[in-house]
């Protein structure tokens, strides 16, 4: 069974930075097809973020993200990262790890991030 376990979150100012870690278990995210970001702000759907396959080819992003968060993964500790910068308000939301794997669908239980002055 995977799991994922996220942390990192937090109150930063706009302007900041945070790096969220996603620590996955029972799996290898070597053979992972995907991992990746996704968040939920109140009232909204959740949405996926960034994203990066397997082959580590060309991580996608949300044109909300684009430029301003980066995903990285470190298979040697099976952990997947999202470092984002230049925060914004609208930014705030629970950032969940995401992975799908063997045709399922597998999230974390999610981390706040909230972006206020």
């Amino acid at each position: 069974q995977v799991q994922l376990v996220e942390s990192g979150g937090g109150l930063v100012q706009p302007g900041g930075s945070l790096r969220l870690s996603c620590a996955v278990s029972g799996s290898s995210i070597f053979s992972m097809n995907v991992i990746g970001w996704g968040r939920q702000a109140p009232g909204k759907e959740r949405e996926l973020a960034a994203s990066i396959t397997s082959g580590d080819i060309a991580p996608w992003y949300a044109d909300s993200v684009k430029g301003r968060f980066s995903i990285s993964r470190d298979n040697a500790k099976n952990a997947v990262f999202l470092q984002m910068n230049s925060l914004k308000p609208e930014d705030t939301a629970v950032y969940y790890c995401w992975t799908r794997h063997n045709g399922d669908n597998y999230w974390g239980q999610g981390t706040q991030v909230t972006v206020s002055s």
